[in-house]
């Protein structure tokens, strides 16, 4: 995910950005990410996988050393914070994270600067990059918690017991709502002009999706990979359950209830619509 550069459309004035400003930065971000050789994308996305997944790592070592929580309110809440501190490192780090580009793709397709071809080259490549920088996190975490008593296999048996034993469809309706956020995440970012501001979107858009929790096929895999790892009830078989209605989930939050619906609400009004409020004279 690129930073929001400040760029000749920017307002002086400190005002917030046009909504038609917005999606110039997004689909310019999107249109940089697939003019990319496949090999900087590709170690992008694997680093993005790897820093995400300290989001697994943190919220069992909450469950871990919290030795038990007396309100669900509070152990959510916590669970919430330390997820969102790991989407923080890869927003602010710039690396390229699948469930952030299934709205920030779309866009140039949509506005015809770019091939279907090109998104799902884009798509494949962050996404496989992802679950590799994933599946290697988690052997890492498996042999710390095999070594050291410093986070409890249990703990990631409970984090994955919260997303695998669902029907698909609920399962689905929770990826939906966890790409929408995610999605929301990405255009509130463009929209910032600062990393505190940026920082700040995140740390709340993130934070819902660990507060749920929501299904995000990236932090979740490492999660329930872990818990497969480690022994902990999770079957080979539950785990691709998770993941196929996961990524479905997540796409369609992404693409559809944030991608087409700012597309479609600024594009299509007209391209010579200015949506700033006009000077006074």
């Amino acid at each position: 995910m690129d930073s929001a550069d400040s760029s000749d459309e920017s307002d002086p004035s400190g005002a917030t950005l046009s909504y038609r400003n917005i999606l110039e930065r997004e689909m310019e971000n999107a249109l940089r990410e697939m003019d990319r050789p496949l090999s900087g994308l590709f170690l992008s996305g694997v680093s993005a996988g790897l820093n995400l997944s300290f989001g697994a790592l943190f919220m069992a070592l909450v469950l871990t050393l919290s030795g038990g929580f007396d309100s669900a309110l509070v152990r959510q809440t916590a669970l919430a914070a330390a997820s969102s501190v790991a989407f923080l490192f890869v927003v602010v780090g710039q690396t390229e994270l699948f469930t952030a580009h299934s709205t920030l793709g779309v866009l140039p397709v949509l506005d015809g600067r770019s091939s279907t071809r090109d998104l799902g080259r884009l798509w494949a490549v962050t996404y496989a990059s992802n679950l590799v920088g994933c599946a290697v996190f988690s052997v890492l975490l498996a042999g710390v918690v095999a070594s050291r008593d410093v986070v409890s296999a249990t703990a990631f048996g409970t984090l994955a017991g919260a997303l695998v034993p669902l029907s698909w469809w609920a399962i689905l309706l929770s990826g939906v709502l966890a790409g929408w956020l995610m999605g929301l995440v990405t255009w509130l970012s463009a929209a910032s002009r600062d990393t505190i501001g940026r920082a700040a979107f995140v740390l709340l858009g993130t934070g819902a999706i660990g507060f749920g929790p929501f299904h995000h096929s990236i932090l979740g895999t490492t999660e329930v990979l872990t818990a497969l790892l480690l022994g902990q009830g999770i079957t080979a078989g539950g785990f691709g359950h998770f993941l196929l209605w996961t990524t479905l989930g997540n796409v369609v939050g992404g693409t559809v209830f944030v991608g087409l619906l700012n597309y479609g609400h600024v594009a299509l009004v007209g391209r010579d619509v200015d949506l700033e409020p006009e000077e006074e004279a």
